[in-house]
């Protein structure tokens, strides 16, 4: 065997390996978020705790602190949330009263001053603590996913068809910071 012809063998090998590798990569990424949709992030959202961001469309619901005239947090309803109709303008709507009571609404029961369970209304298997924390004086929604403890900052919700009343939910992302290392990660529910 002639050794330019091997040599060349040789680095086309390379060559193709590393341009698998690459393109692995570029679909191990896609695989992780499938939506085609560019999605925006909000910014300067007073009081805005986390948001969520779901198919079919770049809307996106604000989780807020609901806070009274006073400058105290609404102990009967913590958390107010809202749209930011992105495909309108960036328009800020209310929830519609069937968004509230079937789909992302969140139910609230309080622990003590600066604590509350929450659950969305939609899916109750999912338990979040609202609660002010020391070291910033603020507060923060947590929330337990595969063993990890989240500072919650948004949650993307992956649906496939389906219908207003029963969505296909593929699966849900929880992103933010983990309590034990202060860093940010992101974990997936199976729904």
């Amino acid at each position: 065997m002639n050794k330019i012809p091997f040599k060349n063998f040789t680095k086309s090998l390379i060559v193709i390996t590393i341009l698998v590798n690459i393109i692995s990569g570029n679909l191990l990424a896609q695989s992780k978020n499938p939506s085609p949709l560019n999605f925006p992030t909000p910014k300067n959202i007073d009081n805005m705790l986390f948001y969520i961001q779901r198919d079919p469309n770049v809307n996106t619901a604000i989780y807020a602190i609901n806070y009274q005239e006073d400058g105290k947090i609404d102990k009967s309803n913590p958390i107010k949330a809202y749209w930011i109709r992105y495909a309108e303008k960036g328009e800020k709507k209310d929830l519609t009263y069937m968004q509230r009571k079937f789909a992302y609404g969140i139910e609230s029961k309080t622990v003590n001053n600066e604590e509350f369970e929450l659950q969305f209304v939609s899916y109750k298997k999912l338990s979040l603590t609202l609660k002010k924390i020391d070291s910033d004086q603020k507060y923060h929604v947590f929330v337990s996913v595969n063993q990890k403890k989240i500072q919650v900052e948004k949650i993307f919700v992956r649906i496939e068809g389906g219908s207003f009343w029963l969505p296909n939910v593929k699966y849900a992302e929880v992103t933010g910071i983990d309590a034990s290392s202060n860093k940010t990660i992101t974990e997936r529910m199976v729904l």
